[in-house]
C-alpha cells in the first residue's frame, strides 16, 4: 500500500511555487524595463550588469536553431525531462529531493517562457573585466544550485546507499 504524506507534498509544492514565482517576478520586472526603455543594459557593479537577451536554445544558449521544428523538439525533450524530475522527486528524500525540487522549480520557469514567449529571457551578466560568463536568469540559478547539490549528494552520500 502506498502511504501518501500530504504535508510533505504541500511543502514541496510551496517550495516549487516560490522558486517559480521568484523567477517569474524577476523576468516580468526586466521585461517591463525593456518595454519602457526599449532595451535593458543596466550597470550594477564592476562585476554584474543586467542585459536582456532572448535565448532560444537550452542552457547557456546551446543548441540554438532558427528552425521552429527543432525548437519544438527541444521543448518537448525539456518537458519530458521535467516530468522525469517530478517522478524522481516523488521517489527521493532528503538533500536529493530538495535539490531536485530546485531543478524542477527553475525548469518550470524556463519551460513556461519557452511556451509563452517562444524564448527564454536571460538578463544576469556576470563578468570580470572583459571575460563575460554566459548571460542567465533566476531559474538558471536554481537549476545550477540543484545540480551542484545532486552532485554533492552523489559523491558524499555513497555510504548511505550501500
Amino acid at each position: 500500500m502506498i502511504k501518501i504524506n500530504f504535508k510533505k507534498i504541500l511543502i514541496n509544492l510551496i517550495i516549487i511555487s516560490v522558486i517559480f514565482l521568484v523567477d517569474r517576478i524577476s523576468k516580468i520586472y526586466i521585461l517591463k524595463i525593456a518595454q519602457l526603455e526599449n532595451t535593458v543594459d543596466i550597470y550594477l557593479t564592476p562585476y554584474l550588469n543586467l542585459y536582456l537577451i532572448w535565448n532560444k536554445g537550452i542552457a547557456f544558449g546551446l543548441l540554438t536553431f532558427d528552425e521552429s521544428i527543432v525548437y519544438n523538439i527541444i521543448s518537448l525533450i525539456i518537458a519530458t525531462v521535467t516530468i522525469v524530475i517530478l517522478v524522481l522527486i516523488i521517489r527521493s528524500n532528503g538533500v536529493k529531493m530538495y535539490a531536485l525540487i530546485s531543478v524542477l522549480g527553475g525548469s518550470l520557469g524556463n519551460l513556461f517562457d519557452r511556451i509563452y514567449y517562444s524564448a527564454v529571457p536571460d538578463f544576469i551578466d556576470f563578468h570580470i573585466n572583459n571575460f563575460h560568463w554566459f548571460i542567465f536568469n533566476v531559474a538558471d540559478i536554481f537549476i545550477t544550485l540543484g545540480i551542484i547539490c545532486l552532485i554533492y549528494a552523489e559523491i558524499f552520500n555513497k555510504n548511505e546507499t550501500k
